[in-house]
């Protein structure tokens, strides 16, 4: 009598899991690589927003002066609020356009939120390689709007 020895022609559902599981964890490491530079930019924008949403806010509620500079050439913004002094790098600072003096790229700026918040229209412009962001402030509304591509 004879019996078909069975074929081993397949890959089992054990080989394929492990296959699937080390693509998955290639692709969670490849992946962030790619976009993580346009997220990065919009957190900024978004952390530079909040900040001036809150100096603007507090001054406006405490009727204190708290002041907001910007050191373009080192990329920080350091502000005095009502819980200290404090500083942020931020890696895609690029500029900060003023009413009274314009666009300003290098240097130091300082703005000054008083009792009745900011008294001029601010612009920080947020940039890399791949994408801009502009982060403005209305002395009027006291709204802070994000806006993404060129500047405005």
């Amino acid at each position: 009598m004879r019996f078909a020895l069975c074929s081993k022609k397949g890959f089992t559902l054990l080989e394929l899991a492990v296959v699937v599981f080390i693509i998955a964890m290639l692709a969670a490491l490849v992946f962030p690589a790619f976009f993580g530079a346009d997220n990065r930019v919009k957190a900024e924008a978004r952390k530079t927003a909040s900040l001036l949403r809150y100096l603007n806010d507090n001054a406006i509620s405490t009727k204190s002066v708290y002041p907001l500079k910007f050191n373009l050439a080192d990329r920080v913004l350091s502000w005095q609020g009502p819980d200290g002094e404090k500083a942020e790098r931020l890696k895609a600072l690029t500029s900060v356009t003023l009413t009274s003096k314009g666009e300003i790229k290098e240097g130091e700026v300082t703005v000054f939120f008083g009792p009745l918040g900011i008294q001029e229209n601010l612009a920080v412009y947020l940039r890399d390689d791949r994408i801009g962001m502009t982060v403005s402030l209305s002395p009027v509304s006291g709204r802070v709007k994000l806006t993404e591509g060129e500047k405005q």
